[in-house]
């Protein structure tokens, strides 16, 4: 446990003031909410349940502001008169507890930062696919020539964005944890891409207190703002029952025509905001493949028509982009065998999008913390294009139990380098190996980044 030496008098005593702001976990979100709650003249405090990482002790040393690591000190938390929550901290925490029993406001960093710029949001949220989206959002309007940051669940953080920087738009990816602890908040734009069971042990394993968790994406919105969705996606539809929609909606498909919004028609997509300025693209020409990425360019492409964007410069746009690390993202060729790393899967639905856009026989890498996941949409994928599954996890019996009537080798492993060798081991020429977890990385890695560079790591030594 180690307490930062920087605290001031009003710390120590631990006394209760209206100007006190307390952020609770100092990765990129919470160090940044400590730079702007600073910059707008509140008493600062930063405290850290878990290890803070030299990186972020250094950011916080730098601006004077204290914190403690791998400790809460409730008489440094429970004074304060508003407190910046990480998303990783759920409800049920202790700490968390005490607050709302003491009435002390417990927000979100993009709830926070919000306050403090006049800059439009488009806000992007979704089980799956959501970060693709955003960047592709955002690599579209940066070309457009929009004063444009990316901020949330990606990037830097929002607070420090607007603490350090002007722009007028930000494009932000939002998870259900960060909508949780969004109030006031409004999306100018906000995209719903889809609902699929995922973090359930955070929502009493219910799909329905999940799915109205992603529904806050709309709240605060009026007529004057933009609701995207996706019309094919049975739980959205089921959610847009239930809550109001005040926004001009634009749903995207591709099973049906729709009058306004997009739709895929003969390998072609049509994107229709207004009458007579439709943008038309043939799925060949977009930089990102596969069934999913056809709804994640429709969802991008409506937030460009809605900004008025130029159509040449939307077309050229998502012609070129580069999808992020950890996403399908093919690492080599060897020995005729194609190594993919797909790391950002945590959820079975993402790993269902990578095994729908494979087109070759695939050893499947997939385990770790199972976030109560249903493995049953996978099984015909499995059964059709996986001769392997190679799990990678401290415990994989359900994994077993969902899959042992479906392939034939179900091998156990305990290390990225393991697991890559033995799924080597087990292709041959013109398979492909797959890491697509479908479960969170915590068990063996810090996060699904190390997940995806240790895989790559591993199929380099090859």
């Amino acid at each position: 446990m180690s307490t930062n030496q920087n605290t001031n008098d009003n710390t120590k005593s631990g006394m209760a003031g209206q100007n006190r702001v307390v952020i609770l976990g100092a990765g990129e979100s919470g160090t940044g909410a400590a730079k702007l709650a600073q910059q707008k003249g509140f008493d600062v405090f930063v405290s850290d349940y878990g290890v803070i990482t030299d990186k972020y002790k250094a950011a916080l040393e730098k601006l004077a502001i204290p914190f403690e690591s791998e400790q809460h000190t409730e008489a440094l938390i429970l004074n304060a008169s508003e407190v910046i929550k990480s998303p990783g901290i759920p409800a049920t925490a202790p700490i968390i507890k005490k607050l709302v029993a003491k009435g002390v406001s417990v927000v979100s960093e993009i709830e926070f930062a919000k306050r403090y710029t006049n800059a439009k949001t488009v806000c992007i949220t979704g089980s799956n696919g959501k970060s693709t989206t955003s960047l592709l959002t955002y690599h579209i309007l940066k070309n457009a020539g929009l004063n444009v940051g990316l901020a949330g669940n990606i990037g830097s953080s929002f607070a420090a964005q607007v603490a350090d920087k002007s722009f007028d738009w930000y494009v932000l990816e939002v998870s259900s944890f960060m909508l949780d602890d969004m109030f006031k908040f409004k999306a100018d734009v906000a995209v719903l891409l889809n609902i699929t069971p995922d973090h359930l042990d955070r929502y009493d394993y219910k799909l329905e207190n999940y799915a109205a968790s992603k529904m806050r994406i709309i709240q605060n919105q009026t007529n004057n703002d933009v609701f995207i969705y996706c019309a094919d996606d049975e739980e959205s539809l089921k959610a847009l029952q239930i809550f109001r929609i005040e926004a001009k909606t634009y749903p995207f498909s591709i099973t049906k025509k729709i009058e306004s919004g997009a739709y895929l028609e003969h390998n072609t997509i049509h994107i229709l905001t207004e009458p007579n300025k439709e943008l038309t693209m043939s799925i060949t020409e977009l930089a990102l493949q596969g069934k999913h990425n056809i709804y994640n360019s429709m969802a991008s492409g409506i937030v460009a028509k809605v900004l008025e964007l130029r159509n040449e410069t939307i077309r050229e746009s998502m012609g070129s982009f580069k999808n992020i690390e950890h996403r399908l993202e093919h690492v080599a060729k060897i020995s005729g065998i194609d190594f993919i790393n797909d790391s950002k899967a945590t959820n079975v639905n993402s790993t269902w999008y990578a095994l729908e856009s494979m087109t070759t026989d695939v050893v499947l890498i997939m385990g770790g913390v199972d976030k109560g996941n249903d493995y049953n949409m996978l099984k015909d994928l499995v059964k059709s294009k996986v001769k392997a599954i190679v799990c990678l996890g401290k415990d994989n019996k359900r994994i077993h139990d969902a899959f042992e009537d479906d392939v034939e080798v179900i091998v156990n492993t305990f290390s990225a380098e393991e697991a890559t060798q033995i799924a080597f081991h087990l292709a041959k020429r013109g398979d492909a190996v797959l890491l697509s977890p479908a479960c969170a990385s915590f068990d063996l890695f810090k996060n699904y980044e190390d997940r995806g560079n240790q895989f790559k790591a591993a199929v380099k030594e090859l």
